[in-house]
């Protein structure tokens, strides 16, 4: 199975006096406002890292939401935050590091097992493979 999803931005202006657009095929997002004060000073829009943030979140959690079935065993509820990092480096800003944080409520596994599973779903998740960054992790049973 080949699946394309996509994603598309508009952009008219410089980069601090720009603004730009993002819209989703779904249409969860249809020109939703993003520039260089969403991104880099905290004001109202959305920005690039906020994106790969909740798309890999969504993706983690989905991830081992299917390696607890593999296991035979079934998710109350697992709430996933992801951190993304942009730093300046030499030459520009590239994003150095995804923190996840997990905290779950799943019947009958205990933490240790749950951690186990969580860093499998880390490893595995299609969102977490594309991304060539250090990926941390914080799992725990709620």
């Amino acid at each position: 199975m080949k699946l394309n999803r996509k994603g598309s931005a508009a952009w008219s202006g410089g980069l601090k006096d720009g603004k730009g657009a993002i819209t989703t095929e779904s249409g969860a997002l249809k020109a939703y406002p993003y520039g260089f004060s969403s991104r880099f000073e905290g004001k109202t829009g959305t920005n690039p890292e906020e994106l790969l943030g909740a798309a890999h979140a969504g993706c983690f959690t989905m991830a081992l939401s299917l390696i607890l079935g593999e296991a035979g065993l079934k998710a109350e509820q697992l709430d996933t935050t992801a951190q993304v990092t942009l730093e300046q480096v030499e030459g520009g800003f590239a994003i150095s590091a995804v923190h996840l944080t997990l905290v779950g409520k799943v019947p009958g596994i205990d933490n240790a097992r749950f951690v186990e599973l969580a860093n499998k779903a880390k490893v595995g998740c299609p969102v977490s493979k594309v991304l060539n960054a250090s990926i941390s992790l914080d799992a725990r049973l709620a």
